[in-house]
């Protein structure tokens, strides 16, 4: 693992650059300190750059969070979430016998508009659904309510769908919160079906790849469980950010035990 002083230094092995969004270009409320410059200075070499999220919104209001954090509207080509790899394979009918969705979002709005762009109907009552999408949760508390809802949805042998695998999330001043896969992880612990939508599963990254074009392609992210592991079993080098989900914690190796190391460390985006 090579520790780098710039990302600007390996950008021309590439034909694309991707990148995880919290943890390495903001942290849910403002863009890390020279997040901006460097994807500034990316797209003014003419490289091509790409956004692969673990959010279970769409891809079109990813961009416009991207954007409102300051970053340049014309940098990002291709933005794939694990909600528009979702909504993707809901449309075409590849999620047999799922007409009717019971959804845990962190707003109502946001379930709302998701099941809406998927061409499914929302229900109100577990009995009633076919699946349970688990798509967000709200910050902090112990998200009793949630874990209760899917306590119920497993008595009642529902599938389970999370369409964000983080189990945490960073945000502003060091805090992590809790975040959807911590719940669905637990639910396929006590003997739940689920399926996940998202990194380090082997869907997403396809997806991206196909709207990419690219051959060489560098992943850029704060996740060993999800950016690294995803892009290697992907066959993509890596690029791990230290700055993100482990900013609290010393340097580890151990962390890409299971693994294997990335190709390169940057403590923040730069």
């Amino acid at each position: 693992m090579k520790t780098l002083d710039s990302i600007l230094t390996v950008a021309d092995r590439y034909d694309a650059i991707v990148f995880d969004q919290w943890g390495v270009l903001h942290n849910g409320s403002a863009p890390y300190p020279h997040a901006v410059a460097a994807i500034e200075a990316l797209a003014g070499a003419g490289v091509t750059l790409g956004v692969l999220s673990n959010s279970g919104k769409s891809a079109e209001i990813n961009r416009d969070r991207i954007r409102g954090m300051g970053f340049p509207k014309s940098a990002f080509g291709p933005v794939m979430t694990s909600g528009e790899a979702l909504k993707i394979d809901m449309r075409a009918g590849l999620l047999a016998q799922v007409e009717a969705l019971y959804v845990i979002s962190a707003k109502p709005e946001d379930a709302v508009q998701s099941v809406a762009d998927m061409g499914v109907a929302q229900v109100e009552a577990l009995q009633d659904a076919d699946a349970v999408l688990l798509m967000g949760l709200p910050d902090g508390g112990d998200h009793a309510a949630e874990r209760a809802v899917l306590r119920e949805a497993l008595a009642l042998g529902k599938r389970l769908i999370c369409s964000n695998p983080d189990r945490h999330s960073p945000r502003a001043g060091g805090v992590l919160v809790e975040s959807p896969g911590a719940l669905a992880h637990e639910y396929a612990e006590a003997g739940g079906e689920v399926l996940f939508y998202g990194k380090p599963h082997r869907p997403i990254f396809d997806a991206l790849a196909t709207q990419l074009g690219a051959r060489r392609v560098l992943m850029v992210g704060d996740s060993p469980e999800h950016d690294i592991a995803g892009a290697k079993a992907a066959g993509w080098d890596s690029l791990f950010i230290k700055g993100g989900l482990h900013a609290d914690e010393e340097p580890r190796t151990d962390l890409f035990a299971e693994i294997g190391l990335p190709d390169y460390f940057l403590p923040t985006l730069r």
